[in-house]
């Protein structure tokens, strides 16, 4: 009599590695770190480059000597100061830069509170509007801007720089996006309790609302930060000039390619302090705006 048998189908274990990862994983950090390898690159050969002479800047551009810090110190540094008021330009683009940020977000958050939560007339033709700014490049209206600021006399000066670039669409697009995904109820809790809409905004919707303050802010600073075209045409000299006007002429000036990397390593350095100390707010606010989740 034939028996039959029966057998148990187990599923196997997907293949790991020793440390217990799996092989897709693996393979998933590997191309995440030769991606970082590769956008961190240029930043790690500015700054050994800004610590060389100038005479090996170029001649270890291309091989592995050009990542290693051979005969460091510090002269290119020295170099910029001397040559360049440095500490004015840092000073004018720290100053600019901060103002349109702080500015803005004030300016932007309240544009975006008031399209998303309060409701009058004409609000969806304004946000049309708003929507249809976002695709339009600045450079298409720098000379109708630069005609009309030169006409009522702003050119070389700070507020020629900022007051142009404190409302931004696409600011106030996600303080929009963020505040219409909040739920209702916080508002009209608030209401009952006797809160207007100002005192509803400052209590209960900005407390909320930090982590697209954080990405706003830091948007605004990293592209205030490296404007270039704007502050070529509205300034003339190193008064009210900011860092990247100041180091194109600088390059032009100087020709020496260690000191235009200590230029660059000392302009850099600021967007990459605040980028890290905020990175953590900034990915919060991006995937709440996107996703209409609260943190």
């Amino acid at each position: 009599m034939n028996q039959i048998k029966s057998y148990h189908i187990s599923s196997r274990p997907k293949a790991t590695i020793k440390l217990g990862l799996p092989i897709s994983a693996l393979i998933c950090y590997l191309s995440l770190s030769l991606m970082a390898l590769f956008y961190i690159a240029p930043i790690v050969y500015m700054v050994v480059s800004s610590l060389k002479p100038d005479s090996r800047v170029l001649t270890d551009g291309g091989s592995i000597l050009a990542f290693i810090p051979v005969e460091g110190s510090l002269r290119n540094f020295q170099d910029v100061f001397r040559r360049v008021s440095f500490g004015r330009v840092m000073f004018n683009s720290m100053f600019i830069t901060g103002m349109i940020m702080v500015c803005g977000l004030v300016v932007n958050a309240l544009a975006g509170y008031a399209l998303a939560r309060l409701q009058w007339r004409g609000r969806e033709v304004v946000l049309t509007f708003i929507l249809a700014l976002m695709i339009i490049p600045f450079e298409t209206i720098a000379v109708p801007l630069f005609y009309q600021v030169s006409i009522i006399g702003w050119r070389d000066s700070y507020h020629v720089q900022i007051i142009p670039f404190i409302a931004d669409a696409f600011s106030i697009y996600l303080f929009y996006s963020f505040f219409i995904g909040m739920p209702r109820e916080l508002e009209e809790a608030a209401r009952i309790d006797g809160a207007g809409p100002w005192r509803t905004l400052l209590y209960i919707i900005v407390p909320l609302a930090r982590p697209v303050f954080a990405t706003v802010a830091i948007l605004t600073f990293l592209m205030r930060w490296g404007s270039y075209l704007w502050p070529l045409m509205v300034t003339t000299g190193e008064t009210y000039r900011p860092l990247p006007v100041a180091m194109a002429a600088f390059e032009n000036q100087v020709k020496l390619w260690g000191d235009i990397m200590a230029f660059g390593v000392m302009m850099v350095a600021p967007i990459l302090i605040v980028f890290l100390l905020f990175q953590g707010w900034f990915v919060k606010g991006v995937a709440a705006s996107g996703t209409g989740q609260k943190q």
